[in-house]
């Protein structure tokens, strides 16, 4: 991993805007619809290259591929893996709570509906993560930025947004989570990318998750969460690997 030892470099955290049509070709295979391969897959290729490309014209020393192919940074796991045809309702932005002033200016659902684990996992799609190499593979050709890193969602993140009604226990849900993913972490480390995990989980899970519980209580769970995730990072060099954690991405008190 590069280091900022001459001058601070550059980064972000790994999402960055899809084109409008692609977007809402993102949206519809979201929703259930089939894409179109022959329109869907060449659309994230040149989506790809034209946002690395931005990203080092802009001055961006490392560079991601934008996460364009897919539709979200935790949920895409549920159309490579098996086990998520369920429904279930998590609440959300529990933050505002202290503040019903600012609630009532812009009124918000406090709960919402979210596809759910409802049965065994397995891979349905392990080629999804080598296109996605060969993707950013072919638009860092004849760039050269600092670094380049690819994102992955942590178990726990994904146990955050798609909440289990199979496993027996959280810690259940987890530990398959954390085998099946370990797969994904790998492939990204053994193509040279950095790898990025996302863990929103560990801090914005707290106030849209767990605002019930006490702070002790929300530690224990997020201990769980970062036991599944280095069982899951066990073969890469920790020098490889970069986290990210935040609040949300929101306009709110968090």
């Amino acid at each position: 991993m590069k280091r900022s030892t001459d001058r601070i470099l550059t980064t972000h955290t790994g999402s960055l805007p899809r084109p409008m049509d692609l977007a809402a070709m993102l949206e519809a295979f979201d929703s259930g619809a089939a894409p179109d391969r022959e329109t869907f897959e060449p659309r994230v290729r040149a989506a790809v290259a034209e946002v690395v490309k931005i990203q080092v014209e802009s001055g961006v020393d490392v560079v991601s591929d934008g996460e364009q192919g897919k539709v979200g940074y935790s949920t895409y796991v549920r159309h490579r893996l098996t086990g998520f045809d369920g429904e279930g309702s998590v609440s959300i932005r529990s933050d505002w709570a202290d503040f019903p002033e600012a609630v009532a200016r812009q009124p918000r659902p406090t709960t919402v509906s979210r596809p759910a684990c409802d049965g065994p996992i397995e891979w349905k799609d392990r080629e999804a993560v080598q296109t996605d190499i060969a993707n950013f593979k072919a638009a860092l050709s004849g760039l050269d930025p600092a670094e380049a890193f690819m994102t992955a969602a942590s178990p726990g993140v994904i146990a955050h947004f798609l909440i289990n009604q199979y496993f027996p226990s959280h810690e259940a849900y987890l530990a398959r989570l954390a085998d099946l993913m370990k797969e994904e972490y790998n492939a990204i480390h053994q193509a040279g990318f950095l790898l990025q995990v996302d863990c929103p989980d560990l801090a914005m899970g707290r106030h849209l998750r767990f605002p019930d519980l006490s702070n002790q209580e929300f530690l224990k769970i997020a201990e769980a969460n970062i036991e599944a995730l280095n069982h899951a990072l066990s073969d890469i060099p920790p020098d490889r690997i970069r986290l990210h954690l935040c609040w949300g991405n929101y306009e709110g008190p968090h």
